[in-house]
């Protein structure tokens, strides 16, 4: 069982039929459902983040309590269940970069160095003048840090797509870039699985991207293992790594995205409505498997670590017929 990679971190957990919050501080946790005062769930610590954070704080300052448990005896869920989920496209550098490579018909005229310098001017100009690429997530499919992961039968182009998640601590509606990451309680690790035979309607290709069918197949969205809170984490400087069967495949920095967690919070919000617990997704960096040539497969193991936020684990099973 990995351990926080913070001074603390919130995670749910599960010990027979009792399932409950945990505060967590290196290899042992703390039910906080038997701490008075306190809310039963992590989504209702989230409700109250502001009033229940300097608790939160003095307890994990508190290592001498007879009562800590240790990870290891313990099942991990996801660290809460958002009741809304904001995604983000396109918004690391590197990947677009990539991808415009990728599909750009190359000769004499138009050489990869040319493509790249121009893709790289775009990004820089809808960094100060645009806005970010947005769209829906369900909350169906989300699943535990280490829960196994079902590749439905109707495809076999299922890929990977490591990505930090902002969690919203208050509501959040219209707020500016400037106030954006007051409104933000911690991070998380999520890996934005996608079916990619199924991203563009092929049958109407005027109409665009099908994320429903793409993104939201159930356990598509591996969440946690903790939830840490912001005030301990610089959401501009943290690395992402995602190894398949221990071969790394993406390894990025957050300093490579083209629009900061609270320019896509803000963006977020003046639109929807965003509610504590919620998610917002911060786009993933380049080395998917499309880019690899590899997708996933029955078998296949994926780790993927964001700098202070832990470790996920988990293992692709094909569906049964």
């Amino acid at each position: 069982m990995a351990e926080a990679g913070s001074p603390f971190a919130l995670g749910t957990f599960a010990a027979g039929n009792e399932e409950f919050p945990g505060l967590v501080v290196g290899d042992r946790t703390l039910n906080l459902s038997h701490v008075p005062g306190l809310p039963g769930s992590v989504s209702s610590i989230v409700e109250n983040w502001d009033a229940v954070l300097p608790r939160l704080e003095e307890l994990a300052a508190d290592s001498e309590r007879a009562d800590w448990l240790l990870l290891r005896d313990l099942a991990v869920r996801a660290p809460l269940r958002p009741r809304q989920i904001v995604q983000a496209g396109a918004n690391y550098r590197t990947h677009v970069v990539d991808l415009a490579v990728k599909h750009a018909e190359l000769g004499p005229e138009r050489t990869e160095e040319r493509v790249r310098a121009e893709t790289a001017e775009m990004m820089d100009r809808r960094a100060a003048e645009g806005t970010p690429y947005l769209f829906l997530g369900l909350p169906g499919a989300v699943a535990g840090p280490y829960d196994d992961v079902v590749l439905p039968g109707y495809s076999e182009q299922h890929d990977w797509e490591l990505e930090l998640a902002a969690v919203i601590g208050r509501r959040t509606f219209r707020v500016d870039r400037d106030s954006a990451a007051q409104h933000v309680a911690g991070y998380t690790i999520v890996n934005d699985l996608t079916t990619r035979d199924l991203a563009f309607r092929r049958d109407m290709p005027e109409i665009g991207t099908d994320w429903l069918r793409a993104k939201n197949a159930p356990g598509f969205l591996p969440t946690g293992p903790w939830l840490v809170p912001s005030t301990l984490v610089d959401p501009g400087e943290l690395r992402l790594r995602l190894e398949l069967n221990d071969a790394v495949m993406q390894d990025e920095s957050t300093a490579d995205m083209i629009f900061d967690v609270a320019a896509l919070v803000s963006a977020a919000s003046q639109v929807v409505e965003l509610l504590p617990g919620d998610l917002v997704l911060t786009g993933s960096p380049a080395g998917n498997g499309l880019h690899h040539g590899r997708l996933l497969r029955s078998g296949d193991v994926v780790t993927a670590t964001i700098t202070g936020l832990g470790t996920q684990r988990t293992r692709c099973v094909g569906e049964e017929a």
